[in-house]
C-alpha cells in the first residue's frame, strides 16, 4: 500500500539529507509504527506520504514514494486525500471549522459524500472516540487531549484507506490513548485499513504493531523488523523492554501481561530489598543565624536564644498558595473547590483525565486566567493582577505549544532575548539550550526544530529566569526516552535548588521518575493528593510499568529496581 524506494530529503539550506535509505513497504492492512530519538527525521518521513514533502516543505526528494500505486512526486496533498488520511504533531493546524461536530464533516464535504452517509458517519466518529458529549462544543475551548482526539476522528470519517498519524496519543490521558488505540486496531483488523504512526511513547503502542520501523539517527538506514527484533537493537525503548534487559529475558516482552508471567524469579530477589518510593523532598531550610555570644544565663538570653531556634527550625512559606479556587470559562465549570499548596524543592505532577482542568489550574497560577472565586497566591502576589515583567521573577510556564514562546529566527536570537528579558548573564540561555539539545547550531530555526525540541528549547527560555515555581504542561510531548532522562535531570537539579515544580502530564513514568506528589483531578476537583507511591500504584490507569509488573511489590520505576539490584 506504501513504498519507499530509497527515499532521501534534502531541505533547502540543508548540507546533509535528514533522512537517507529509507526503503521499505507498507502492507495493506498492517500497523507500522516508526520509531527512533528526537530529530531523526520521522516526521519528515510520513509527510512524504501524504505529499507535504516536497509540495508544501519544499527542499529535494529523491527516489521515489507511492501511496495506493499514486506517486507522491506527481500528485499533490490535495490529489492524495480521498486515500491518505494525515494528523500531524500539532492539532491546532489542522482544524479548518470552529465547532466539533463541523470539524468531522469537513472532510466528507470537501469529498462530496452524501449527507446521509455524512451524519452516520458523525455519529459513528462521536461515540468510537467519546466526543458525544463535546459535538457542539467550540474547538477553542477544548484540551490539547480533546483536540487531539477530534483531528483524529476528522481523519476517520471519510475512511480513508491510509492513515499517517504523528504522535497521536501524545495529549491523551492513559485511558483515552487505549481507546484510540482499539479504534485503530479495529481498522486495521476488520476494514484492511493501512496505518503508519510515529510515537515515542512506545510503552502504549510497541506491542500493537505489526512491524517497526528504527530511525537510528539523522540520515542513518532505517532498520525493519518485528518489534521483539527491533526493541532488541532499539536505542530507544519503553520501560517493560529496559525491565527485561535488565532481568536477561529473552525474548524480551512488549507488554505487561508478557513481563508479568516471566518475573517470578525478579520478584523473588527483589523480596527483602527495600522498594523505594519516589524520593521526598528535601526540607528547604530556613537562613540560619549565627547564635548569640552567651554572656550569661540570663532570662533575656534565653528567650532570645528560644527566637533564634524557633526561627531556625521554622519551614519556608510556600511558592504558591490556592484556596477554593473556582473558575469558569463561558458554559463550562473548568475548576471548582480547588486547594493546593506548592512548597520549595516540591515536583508536584497534576494528573487526570482530558478536560480535567489540569491546564487551567497552571493558566490561573501563571495569571493567564481570572478565577471567578477563590484566592491564588504566588510569591506573594496575584497573579492576575501583576505585571508580566515583575511576575517573571516568581513563576515561568511552558505551554503545550511551544511555538508560543518562541519568535526569533534562529536559536541564538531567542537565547540572546531570553538572557535580556531576564537580565541574565549573557549566554545563561544558550548554556540550558547546550545541556537540553546537544548538537543543535546557533543558526537553526526554531521552525526547522522537532516539537520534542522546540520545547526543549522553550523550557531553556523560561529557566533563564530562574524563576522559583515552574510550570510545565505536557512537558514530555515529542520527546524521545534520553530527551526525557535529560530532562529529568535539569528538573531534579532545579528541585534541589529549591525552586518548586508543578507539571501538568498524562506521562505516568515522568510522574513515577520525578514527581514527589501527584495531585489527581476529576471534573475540575481534586479527588486525590498524596506521595506518588500512594496515589499511582493503586490505580490501574496511572500505575507505570514496573508497578504493574512487580505488584503487590511497590516499585515504581526501572532505575529503582536496578539500584536495588546492585
Amino acid at each position: 500500500m506504501i513504498r519507499f524506494e530509497d527515499v532521501s530529503v534534502t531541505y533547502d539550506g540543508a548540507a546533509e539529507p535528514t533522512v537517507r535509505g529509507v526503503d521499505f513497504e507498507v502492507p495493506e492492512g498492517e500497523l507500522v509504527l516508526l520509531v527512533g530519538p528526537s530529530g531523526v527525521g520521522k516526521s519528515t518521513v510520513l509527510d512524504a506520504v501524504s505529499g507535504l514533502v516536497p509540495h508544501f516543505t519544499g527542499g529535494t526528494l529523491r527516489g521515489r514514494v507511492t501511496v495506493a500505486g499514486r506517486d507522491t512526486r506527481t500528485h499533490k496533498p490535495r490529489e492524495l486525500a480521498d486515500v491518505v488520511g494525515t494528523v500531524g504533531q500539532d492539532p491546532l493546524s489542522h482544524f479548518v471549522t470552529d465547532t466539533v461536530e463541523d470539524e468531522l464533516a469537513y472532510g466528507m464535504e470537501s469529498l462530496g459524500l452524501a449527507p446521509d452517509v455524512m451524519r452516520r458517519r458523525v455519529e459513528e466518529t462521536l461515540d468510537l472516540l467519546g466526543l458525544a458529549d463535546l459535538r457542539d462544543r467550540p474547538i477553542a475551548t477544548l484540551s490539547g487531549g480533546q483536540q487531539q482526539r477530534v483531528a483524529i476522528g476528522s481523519v476517520l470519517t471519510p475512511h480513508p484507506r491510509v492513515l499517517v498519524l504523528d504522535e497521536p496519543t501524545s495529549a491523551l490521558d492513559p485511558a483515552a490513548a487505549e481507546e484510540v488505540l482499539a479504534v485503530l486496531q479495529r481498522l486495521v483488523h476488520d476494514l484492511g485499513t493501512t496505518v503508519l504512526m510515529a510515537e515515542h511513547r512506545l510503552e502504549r503502542v510497541v506491542q500493537y504493531a505489526d512491524q517497526v520501523a528504527l530511525l537510528p539517527g539523522p540520515g542513518a538506514t532505517p532498520v525493519l523488523g518485528t518489534p521483539a527484533e527491533v526493541m532488541a537493537v532499539s536505542p530507544v525503548y519503553p520501560p517493560v523492554v529496559d525491565l527485561g534487559r535488565l532481568a536477561g529475558w529473552s525474548p524480551l516482552p512488549l507488554t505487561v501481561r508478557d513481563a508479568r508471567r516471566r518475573a517470578c524469579d525478579l520478584r523473588e530477589r527483589l523480596t527483602g530489598l527495600r522498594d523505594e518510593p519516589a524520593p521526598a523532598p528535601e526540607p528547604i531550610p530556613a537562613p540560619v543565624r549565627a547564635p548569640s555570644p552567651r554572656p550569661a544565663a540570663s532570662p533575656r538570653w534565653r528567650l532570645r536564644r528560644k527566637r533564634e531556634v524557633a526561627a531556625a527550625s521554622t519551614p519556608p512559606p510556600p511558592v504558591a498558595e490556592v484556596r477554593s479556587l473556582a473558575v469558569r470559562r463561558g458554559r463550562v465549570q473548568a475548576l471548582r473547590h480547588v486547594g493546593l499548596t506548592v512548597t520549595p524543592g516540591e515536583t508536584i505532577a497534576l494528573m487526570g483525565r482530558n478536560g480535567a482542568g489540569k491546564s487551567t489550574l497552571l493558566n490561573t497560577l501563571v495569571g493567564l486566567v481570572e478565577p471567578t472565586a477563590g484566592t491564588v497566591r504566588v510569591g506573594g502576589a496575584d497573579p492576575h493582577r501583576t505585571a508580566p515583567r515583575d511576575l517573571v521573577r516568581h513563576v515561568g510556564l511552558v505551554p503545550q505549544e511551544p511555538r508560543d514562546l518562541l519568535y526569533a529566527d534562529t536559536v541564538a536570537a531567542e537565547c540572546v532575548a531570553a538572557d535580556r528579558d531576564a537580565e541574565a548573564a549573557p549566554g545563561t540561555c544558550r548554556a540550558l539550550v547546550s545541556d537540553l539539545l546537544p548538537g543543535v547550531t546557533d543558526d537553526t530555526h526554531p521552525r526547522d526544530l522537532s516539537e520534542g525540541q522546540r520545547l526543549a528549547l522553550a523550557l531553556a527560555v523560561i529557566l533563564t529566569a530562574r524563576p522559583p515555581l515552574l510550570l510545565l504542561d505536557e512537558p514530555t510531548r515529542g520527546l524521545d526516552y534520553a530527551a526525557k532522562a535529560r530532562l529529568v535531570g535539569v528538573l531534579r537539579g532545579l528541585a534541589a535548588e529549591g525552586h518548586a515544580i508543578v507539571l501538568a502530564t498524562h506521562d505516568v513514568e515522568l510522574a513515577a521518575e520525578l514527581a514527589h506528589r501527584v495531585v489527581l483531578l476529576a471534573d475540575g476537583e481534586v479527588i486525590a493528593d498524596g506521595p506518588t507511591a500512594e496515589v499511582v500504584v493503586s490505580s490501574p490507569s496511572y500505575a507505570p510499568q514496573v508497578t504493574k509488573i512487580l505488584a503487590p511489590q511497590r516499585w515504581l520505576t526501572v532505575t529503582q529496581v536496578r539500584q536495588a539490584l546492585r
